[in-house]
């Protein structure tokens, strides 16, 4: 009985200091559970649909950011509604985004005043021949360019071969922006030396191409080819208007030998192109609302067409973000404030997304 007796201040003291412990992990828990909670809230709420004095208050940001004026009030209510019907569609994709639910995010950029298909007529320049030429094609056995060692990534903007990012404006000409990005590095290859190369010089005098109604880079190829040369960016700057031909001998950078399309659809070419030769043409569908408004991220857009291409861009390298997420780099001539600095990330081995590799193509100075 004493035995017991004495035994029991200790089991009440045992039990105490058991349900104290109980106490403070379950209040632990639970403060751990009210963090979590509370940034998941938070995730959850920092996408929200902006109100209609947030929207006000955002539209004249934009409007003094991007320099917008409007020829009149009507002209300005318009391109208003568009711009808060974008904005919404910006908060509720990167809501998504937050979600896990899509691949990269969207933002107001100098473009969120337009409706998509007036984006893709004013800028997306690109027409695919109807009966495209037979050409050479890539030969997935050319040397290497640089004997480094061919990982799993791409970047020919660390190694010198790419000039800054362009704006072609108002103009249709991405074509002829894709043609010079890729001859620069060429001709960089070459010669170890960057020169920006003129755009307006094949808007004026690629006269198999329409200037700024759109263009393609294979006929740009075989202007310069048999012109004998390009100017200068220099020499010969941008307008982002169709003139007159005013190319000088005198001002030119340099020529190509030749120029070879890559095997349709194949974007395992395409990969084996970009790692030996260097920047490559290519063409894209660019007339969704997500590439329009695209941020940065891994860009899947699952209502891209891989045949029907309006967009001339330039592939300049490969990579993987690595959560299994494999990528394209391509430089876009929509200037820095679009995208990743002007760049963006195109899914790559995911069936041809968006036809990266439907019409690729690159010149041999």
């Amino acid at each position: 009985m004493h035995g017991g007796e004495a035994r029991r201040p200790s089991i009440k003291g045992e039990g105490r200091s058991n349900w104290a412990a109980f106490s403070s992990s379950a209040f632990d828990c639970t403060m751990k559970f009210l963090i979590v909670l509370a940034a998941f809230v938070a995730v959850a709420t920092c996408w929200s649909i902006p109100s209609e004095d947030e929207l006000a208050n955002h539209w004249q940001k934009f409007k003094a950011e991007h320099g917008k004026n409007y020829a009149n009030e009507l002209e300005e209510t318009h391109r208003m509604k568009i711009f808060k019907e974008n904005a919404i569609k910006v908060a509720k994709h990167n809501a998504r985004f937050d979600a896990g639910e899509v691949t990269f995010t969207v933002a107001i950029n100098k473009y969120a005043d337009l409706h998509t298909h007036e984006v893709a007529e004013r800028l997306n320049g690109y027409r695919s021949p109807v009966n495209k030429p037979v050409r050479a094609v890539h030969n997935v056995s050319e040397p290497v360019a640089f004997p480094w060692p061919w990982k799993k990534s791409v970047d020919w903007r660390k190694k010198g071969y790419v000039t800054d990012v362009k704006d072609q404006g108002q103009c249709g000409s991405c074509w002829a922006f894709s043609t010079t990005g890729s001859l620069e590095g060429a001709l960089f290859k070459k010669n170890k030396k960057l020169v920006s190369l003129s755009e307006q010089n094949l808007v004026d005098c690629s006269s198999e191409n329409s200037g700024c109604n759109g263009g393609l880079m294979d006929y740009a190829f075989a202007y310069i080819k048999s012109n004998g040369g390009i100017d200068t960016e220099d020499s010969y700057p941008y307008t982002g208007l169709d003139g007159s031909c005013s190319y000088s001998k005198d001002n030119s950078a340099g020529t190509l030998s030749s120029f070879v399309d890559i095997k349709q659809f194949s974007e395992s070419d395409l990969q084996d192109a970009v790692k030996k030769v260097g920047p490559v043409s290519v063409a894209i569908d660019a007339s969704n609302w997500s590439f329009q408004m695209y941020s940065s991220g891994v860009y899947y857009e699952p209502s891209c067409s891989s045949t029907s291409l309006d967009h001339g861009v330039l592939a300049v390298g490969y990579g993987s973000d690595g959560r299994n997420k494999d990528y394209w780099i391509v430089k876009n001539s929509w200037g820095t404030s679009w995208g990743e600095k002007g760049y963006i990330r195109m899914a790559r081995n995911k069936k041809n997304n968006c036809g990266i590799a439907s019409e690729a193509s690159y010149p041999k100075a």
